[in-house]
């Protein structure tokens, strides 16, 4: 099975680096991984909802493009479900025995998921009712990930 995690902005911070290359390292023990970083929008300072909304529709496309045909599309976001780390490895399970051989998990940049990426998630997947830079839930999500 192949992991693909789609992510709108770079990591900067080194720490951040080391600690998912270590977890990634774990899930290529087991499933072909990749994480696709992709640019994000500048957002200005004061933005516009109008100009917020376009800023979200460009990442939506640059994300839409990449992902497989073939793909089971987990977006990560607010309104998604929560999962206890059970509940998770339950789901996976299932997807593995109904033969799915693509997962992409999709995390968005600072103003989130435009809707059409969200409506292409099969599962929309909550790791918390809080807000977490994207930089975190790439950390946290690897490190799940790593467990299964």
């Amino acid at each position: 099975m192949k992991i693909q995690l789609i992510c709108v902005g770079k990591l900067k911070e080194d720490y951040l680096k080391k600690l998912i290359d270590r977890y990634a390292k774990e899930i290529r023990k087991k499933y072909t991984f990749e994480i696709i970083e992709l640019p994000d929008e500048e957002t200005p300072a004061n933005a516009s909802k109008k100009q917020e909304e376009n800023i979200i529709k460009k990442e939506g496309a640059r994300i839409l493009s990449r992902i497989p045909s073939d793909s089971f599309v987990i977006p990560l976001c607010i309104e998604g479900k929560p999962f206890s780390t059970e509940q998770f490895q339950k789901r996976w399970t299932q997807l593995r025995q109904e033969g799915v051989s693509c997962v992409t998990f999709i995390i968005g940049g600072s103003l989130g998921l435009s809707r059409e990426v969200t409506a292409k998630g099969q599962i929309k997947l909550s790791f918390s009712r809080l807000t977490f830079p994207h930089q975190l839930m790439r950390l946290i999500l690897t490190e799940q990930l790593s467990r299964l």
